[in-house]
């Protein structure tokens, strides 16, 4: 099943897709009526669902009338992970690491799809660069998890598209500016429930900018899985319900391109893997 928050800035409520077109209001159908994915992930709704037949369409509102949020509109934290492709650490002619390279992304720089990637001021960056990850979406509290229990954790997957700004990240030694600038970190556009991707590491992962395609791989190239870094990160620190682990891009990176190219005012990004969807999101400049 694919969940997705919906409506207004600030008034985000969970919702249900049905039939890829409409959505089912999750506020008035679930028990204790959460007002919040992050709310619903919490208290264990997953299995309260409504299968298929048993949704009224009518009680439904058209997908494409409304605002749709980023799937978790208030995660507790935004974990990432630096050189988990293997092609990515190929362009780059660097090892493959031998523990995850872990760094965080701000809840404020979170966008859904749709909105827009708005460039920084030149005076503090000029190279804004698209990332396309897969990121699983926590939805049981994990801490010190077993590895072979990481999946018991896990409530499905989004898109996270790591957007970053090259000029601050060659120029500071941490990431946390240079990933965090506001509007970087596009995700949605929904939650494709654990129990409909079999597998995490066989699913088709591109990114094309204005139609070219810059970055295609597969997360077969993930040089540590989804139950690795589960219980790595479960062993650092608690994960709760609606944090989000983006698991890395692949190769193909504007910044190491010949020649390089950023993004620039007007580009439509779209990030899509198979299984879960596509995310659009357009540039604005300042």
């Amino acid at each position: 099943m694919k969940l997705l928050s919906f409506g207004p800035h600030g008034q985000e409520r969970p919702g249900l897709l049905v039939d890829d077109t409409f959505i089912l209001d999750l506020t008035q159908t679930l028990p204790r009526h959460p007002q919040s994915m992050r709310e619903l992930l919490e208290r264990g709704l997953l299995d309260s669902m409504p299968g298929p037949g048993a949704v009224d369409r009518s009680q439904c509102i058209p997908l494409e009338s409304t605002r749709i949020a980023p799937p978790v509109v208030d995660p507790t934290k935004i974990l990432c992970l630096g050189l988990n492709y293997r092609d990515h650490a190929e362009e780059q002619n660097k090892p493959l690491p031998k523990k995850p390279l872990v760094f965080a992304k701000v809840t404020s720089a979170l966008i859904g799809p749709g909105e827009a990637i708005r460039l920084p001021d030149p005076e503090f960056e000029t190279f804004t660069d698209p990332e396309a990850e897969m990121a699983v979406v926590i939805g049981r509290e994990a801490s010190q998890v077993p590895e072979d229990k990481a999946y018991d954790h896990v409530a499905g997957y989004t898109i996270l598209n790591d957007v970053s700004g090259r000029d601050t990240q060659n120029s500071e030694k941490q990431w946390t500016r240079a990933k965090g600038y506001d509007t970087f970190a596009p995700a949605g556009p929904w939650i494709v429930t654990r129990d409909e991707i079999a597998d995490p590491h066989t699913l088709d992962i591109s990114c094309r900018v204005n139609g070219e395609l810059r970055q295609k791989s597969n997360t077969s190239n993930l040089i540590f899985t989804v139950p690795f870094l589960v219980s790595y990160l479960s062993r650092t620190m608690t994960l709760h319900p609606g944090d989000l682990i983006s698991t890395g891009t692949p190769g193909g990176v504007g910044i190491y391109r010949d020649p390089p190219v950023r993004l620039e005012e007007g580009d439509r990004v779209s990030v899509e893997i198979s299984g879960i969807g596509l995310l659009e999101n357009h540039v604005e400049g300042r």
